[in-house]
């Protein structure tokens, strides 16, 4: 009986260590599974005030910024300037989570400064982009709302962010270039002043009164209600063309009065100069004598008449000129 009592008690101590075992590993492992799940609930709970937060600083800088006079009349910087504003506030809650979840916070920005070299290599475009995109909020050669010419591209600008700059044409094309080329390419600000010159040339005939074709082109210009009185429409000679004397308008007007007032104007110039039977001439062109030709008579080049189609305009002496 002692011999059998021995293995036994033996076996019932293991058990019951092994029990005891089991239940603090159940134990420790309850521990753990509840200071994770505080843990994460808190940690999520840190996520969703980080989300409103940041939101409501948005918000609020948006609210304090818009009463900065630098910033109320460029919505550019200004939106920019909310978005560092959010960004920065969801990046504090976003470590703030990290660390709740026990995640070594300063082990992980280590590594993302030993991968900055590697990331800046690969997106050294990108950087560009970013780069040119910050001096471009900095010394803001355009904002949003302006007609700029890139590169041989223009239109209106309609957003710029750290990447690109979004242009609206005419046509209402969607136009999206890269800050780096923006930066670098040169730029034309079409609406940058508040005023801006009409520049039109007219051509009339070597036989017409040059000085009468200035008054007239100067009176359609100082009769229109946009051109501007000050400073006064010019108007003088400044080309002596093959068939023509080439005379310029030039008249002042709103930025936004533009397009349309040199339309007007390239309009009624024409219509006053053959009110005051000023000739607008066609080009002329001269045969020149080639081998055994020993008479070769002047002729002129086709012309496009408005009525009738294309025909040929004879000249009026023996050198060519018509007119």
């Amino acid at each position: 009986m002692t011999s059998l009592a021995a293995p036994l008690n033996e076996a019932v101590s293991a058990g019951q260590r092994a029990v005891a075992l089991d239940a603090a590993m159940i134990a420790k492992l309850t521990d753990v599974a509840g200071d994770f799940a505080i843990n994460l609930s808190v940690a999520v709970i840190i996520f969703a005030v980080t989300i409103f937060v940041s939101k409501w600083a948005a918000s609020a800088a948006r609210r304090a910024l818009s009463r900065v006079r630098g910033f109320r009349h460029d919505p550019t910087v200004l939106s920019f300037a909310v978005q560092v504003v959010r960004v920065i506030v969801i990046i504090i809650g976003m470590i703030a989570v990290l660390q709740r979840l026990g995640v070594q916070t300063t082990s992980i920005i280590a590594v993302l400064g030993a991968a900055s070299l590697a990331v800046g290599l690969a997106l050294q475009g990108t950087l560009s982009n970013v780069a040119s995109g910050l001096m471009l909020l900095v010394l803001r050669p355009y904002r949003v709302g302006e007609v700029i010419d890139v590169g041989g591209m223009s239109g209106t600008v309609q957003r710029l962010d750290l990447f690109t700059t979004q242009l609206s044409n005419a046509n209402n094309h969607k136009i999206v270039i890269p800050n780096s080329k923006v930066f670098s390419d040169v730029l034309t600000n079409l609406t940058g002043q508040k005023t801006r010159r009409i520049e039109i040339n007219f051509t009339i005939g070597y036989g017409e009164d040059i000085n009468a074709a200035r008054a007239t082109l100067a009176a359609v210009a100082s009769g229109h209600e946009k051109v501007l009185p000050d400073p006064a429409p010019w108007t003088g000679v400044t080309a002596l063309l093959d068939s023509a004397v080439q005379v310029t308008l030039h008249a002042w007007v709103e930025v936004g009065d533009w397009w349309q007032t040199q339309a007007d104007l390239m309009q009624g110039g024409k219509e006053a100069l053959d009110a005051a039977g000023i000739e607008i001439p066609f080009p002329h062109q001269v045969a020149v004598p080639y081998g055994d030709e020993a008479v070769v008579s002047p002729v002129s080049v086709q012309a496009l008449d408005q009525k009738h189609g294309y025909a040929d305009k004879a000249p009026d002496d023996e050198t060519g000129n018509g007119g």
